[in-house]
């Protein structure tokens, strides 16, 4: 779908309630991230990582260096809970790529570090996930839109500077 010049998005939409938009916008979120999230992810698998957000985990408990990540910050920064991000770090454990250690603070807090087998994994995968999303994506929008887009998008989001 072209974007024409100028749209009155309401009456494009045909709603009597204006405020309908914040509804719209959180169905089409879900129903592109399951449209797009499957080949995405497919090209990911055939690179060795089981599931997307393993490719930001790798990322940043390798960019935390020798006194590794911990996990709770994980959490926060990826906007992934507990229980899920403490099974994806499981698989990537299992999988060799990354290793845990626990403080003994009295709080169960977990350390990440990244394997042997798991440094430099997020660079050599980068070209193909690089690929998969422009090619999903860029059918559906321009460079510009792509950017205006991720920029709408960046203010659902709390930050202290520009991300991915």
């Amino acid at each position: 779908m072209t974007k024409p010049e100028k749209v009155d998005y309401k009456q494009f939409f045909g709603d009597s309630d204006p405020r309908i938009g914040y509804n719209r916008v959180w169905f089409f979120l879900m129903r592109a991230h399951r449209k797009l999230q499957p080949q995405i992810a497919k090209v990911l698998r055939d690179q060795g990582i089981s599931d997307p957000i393993w490719y930001e985990v790798l990322l940043h408990v390798e960019e935390a260096g020798e006194q590794g990540h911990l996990m709770a910050e994980l959490e926060t920064k990826l906007f992934v809970t507990q229980y899920a991000l403490s099974r994806h770090i499981t698989r990537i454990e299992k999988a060799g790529y990354i290793r845990r250690a626990y403080l003994s603070d009295g709080r169960r807090r977990q350390v990440l570090f990244v394997t042997d087998k798991g440094r430099g994994l997020h660079d050599r995968i980068w070209p193909a996930y690089m690929e998969a999303m422009q090619t999903e994506l860029s059918p559906l929008m321009s460079c510009d839109e792509a950017y205006e887009l991720a920029y709408m998008m960046l203010r659902m989001l709390p930050r202290d500077g520009p991300e991915e």
